[in-house]
């Protein structure tokens, strides 16, 4: 019997659903909310052609088996309340991934699986370079350049899965040999329907596990720990006071130290946490040693854009890290420098700002950019000196301008970029600081009081 399938949304993940199903037969139909001329040509070389939903939705769906929405069809999509008010399977390019693995000839491979607000990329990151130090061969895939289907097809000895609620949402089955929950904190408010539905999303990266699989946690997160708790695999706690800490200036696992902060590469706080939840799953796992995962560490450059040491311009170092799309990851790299000043702003993704005063005796100054400048003005005008820049160039004068010796300047803007730089994303904005730091500090161009 053929199956008939419907993938909304042709991007990476689903442009990879398509060619997935097409491989097992599936007879695909491809639909989209907004079709541009690279989405006609994309389903062309499918050998498909894609249209837009028909008014009818709820006509529409019953004639599907499945229903695969790609990564930005929100939870509270009409197609998606439609599948489901249809009793339709409605199930993500991850969730396909896992299913599909699991009747592979041989068996199905391990999956190291990374779900967090933030954090995610730098785990993910790590935990590939802690196999490849124990001769694994591996992938970083699910919530990034390569999907997980795609990575099906690789040559692997183990996945490492980023996994972003917007795939943990549209999950049944899924589930990891081991398990990783960051923390959770506001975000993406604008595709869930509330911070409840956010924090189930994420809460299914445990809730297929079996008591052989491993459940990690950080106990400093009460929302996670809660999780953790209740986790059906073998509970491992990330944290103070964890079975996983940081001890007298070194990582620890329950047997002893992994290594000393100071032999690795960069060691800020969210360096050592992240260090410490990827040990945990690789060690836990037998995936690789202890002296594996030092060796890992101690040589791991952590992912662009992410509190990255660009330049210094004027005796002051400038880092980047315009990843930080939320105040949550702007906090974490706030206080990893006692003195900062801070650029901030752009499109603000629903949240609350105002939780960016908490790091404010970190914050010497700020700049202020893009849509959300006035709500950034807001939050610090009362505390502490608060300029507005109209270009990235301004904005990075502006701030080593305001610095004083022994602060940097710190783009971590706590919102999204597609107000100035609608194509490229956040790496487009962080390649641009970087080019004006760049340009400033060969030109020998003194800024202060310019």
């Amino acid at each position: 019997m053929t199956i008939t399938s419907l993938v909304h949304g042709l991007g990476i993940a689903g442009a990879a659903t398509v060619r997935a199903m097409q491989r097992l037969g599936h007879q695909v139909v491809v639909t989209d909310d907004a079709i541009d001329d690279a989405k006609v040509a994309q389903a062309a070389r499918l050998g498909l052609e894609i249209e837009q939903p028909p008014s009818d939705l709820h006509g529409f769906v019953r004639a599907f088996d499945l229903i695969s929405p790609a990564p930005g069809v929100a939870e509270s999509h009409p197609l998606i309340r439609a599948a489901r008010a249809a009793d339709r399977r409605v199930a993500s390019e991850i969730e396909l991934a896992w299913m599909w693995e699991q009747e592979r000839t041989g068996g199905a491979r391990p999956m190291v699986a990374v779900t967090g607000t933030d954090g995610k990329t730098t785990t993910v990151s790590m935990i590939t370079a802690m196999l490849e130090s124990a001769g694994r061969r591996t992938v970083a895939c699910g919530n990034t350049d390569t999907p997980l289907l795609d990575a099906l097809e690789m040559d692997v000895d183990v996945y490492v899965v980023e996994c972003s609620s917007f795939r943990l949402a549209f999950t049944e089955g899924f589930r990891a040999e081991a398990a990783i929950w960051l923390n959770l904190a506001p975000d993406h408010l604008n595709w869930h329907d509330s911070m409840a539905t956010y924090e189930a999303a994420k809460a299914r990266i445990f809730s297929q596990q079996t008591p052989e699989d491993v459940s990690i946690g950080n106990i400093d997160d009460p929302i996670v720990q809660r999780h953790l708790a209740d986790s059906p695999g073998r509970c491992v706690s990330v944290g103070e006071s964890g079975d996983y800490r940081f001890v007298k200036g070194a990582l620890v696992s329950p047997s002893g130290v992994i290594i000393e902060a100071g032999d690795m590469r960069r060691s800020l706080p969210h360096d050592i946490s992240n260090g410490l939840a990827a040990a945990a799953s690789v060690i836990e796992t037998g995936l690789a040693t202890v002296s594996e995962v030092a060796g890992a560490l101690a040589d791991f450059e952590a992912p662009a854009h992410r509190i990255s040491l660009v330049g210094r311009v004027d005796g002051i170092d400038c880092f980047n890290d315009s990843k930080a799309t939320t105040p949550h990851a702007a906090l974490a790299a706030i206080r990893s420098f006692p003195s900062v000043v801070l650029i901030a702003g752009g499109r603000n993704k629903d949240l609350d700002l105002g939780v960016l005063a908490e790091a404010g005796s970190h914050i010497r100054g700020v700049i202020a950019i893009g849509e959300a400048a006035a709500e950034i003005d807001a939050v610090f005008a009362a505390s502490v000196p608060v300029r507005h820049a109209g270009s990235m160039e301004s904005a990075v004068r502006a701030a080593v301008d305001e610095a004083n010796e022994g602060d940097v300047v710190l783009l971590s803007p706590a919102c999204a970029s597609f107000d100035w730089y609608p194509a490229g994303g956040y790496a487009a904005r962080g390649e641009h600081f970087a080019r004006v730091v760049d340009d400033l500090a060969r030109s020998g161009a003194m800024v202060k009081g310019a």
